[in-house]
């Protein structure tokens, strides 16, 4: 009689939880893109109303902080995954060394979440025909898909990409609109990006929209402000 895996629900599951953290850290990227280059280039507009300065700073900016996202990113992520190894590597030198260790685990686990001892004993059992059931141990014990370790390549690529999507609004904006039109325009164009980033964050974490777009605005127009004072103060300095 085949039996029902109650191990396939939370495998999905965790798939899911994964590729949400992954928007998340999207999402995050992004909205740092944003208001990094926003704060950059209203403090050179503050001090200089040469297009070219703008467009160079912006584009140093860009390049910067894209660079620094997705290193940070690649060591933070390479650390978790030596961690997982690790951990995996000696979750099969326990299984080696006491080959019911595994279905004993298992059959523990199931237990634990209340199936019956005689179903419990089957799923183990039928986990760990062959010398199966690693990959359901790994995910129960501590958490981790023996198959699909974290890629710290794939976490920077991801940080990369949304760091410069979100720095192309703000520099665009600025570099690209009429002069007399280009901190209003650029204002606006940094609001509303901070709004949808914002909105996108609460609808992934599963609360109300109004404090994180909020929240957003108030930090992309401090950003805006101090920076583009700062630069009007350097300028004047400077001339």
């Amino acid at each position: 009689m085949a039996v029902a895996f109650p191990s396939l629900a939370p495998a999905r599951e965790d798939s899911l939880n994964s590729r949400l953290n992954w928007l998340r850290a999207g999402v995050l990227g992004a909205n740092d893109g944003i208001v990094s280059i926003a704060g950059l280039v209203f403090g050179v507009a503050g001090a200089t109303s040469d297009q070219l300065s703008l467009l160079v700073a912006g584009l140093a900016g860009v390049v910067a902080g894209a660079l620094s996202m997705a290193g940070g990113e690649y060591v933070s992520v390479s650390s978790q995954r030596d961690t997982e190894l690790a951990a995996l590597a000696e979750q099969r030198r326990a299984a080696s060394s006491d080959p019911a260790l595994v279905a004993n685990q298992l059959r523990a686990y199931y237990l634990a979440q209340g199936l019956e001892p005689d179903l419990a004993d089957r799923v183990a059992t039928e986990l760990t025909a062959g010398g199966g059931g690693l990959d359901h141990h790994a995910r129960t014990t501590i958490g981790l898909d023996a198959d699909t370790p974290v890629s710290p390549w794939a976490a920077a690529r991801a940080s990369l990409l949304a760091f410069v999507a979100g720095a192309v609004i703000p520099l665009v904006a600025m570099v690209f609109s009429p002069y007399s039109l280009r901190l209003p325009v650029t204002v606006v164009a940094v609001w509303l990006a901070l709004l949808l980033t914002g909105l996108v964050s609460s609808r992934l974490g599963g609360s109300r929209p109004g404090r994180p777009m909020l929240r957003n605005l108030v930090v992309g127009t401090l950003a805006m402000g101090l920076t583009y004072l700062m630069g009007t103060l350097a300028g004047g300095l400077l001339a």
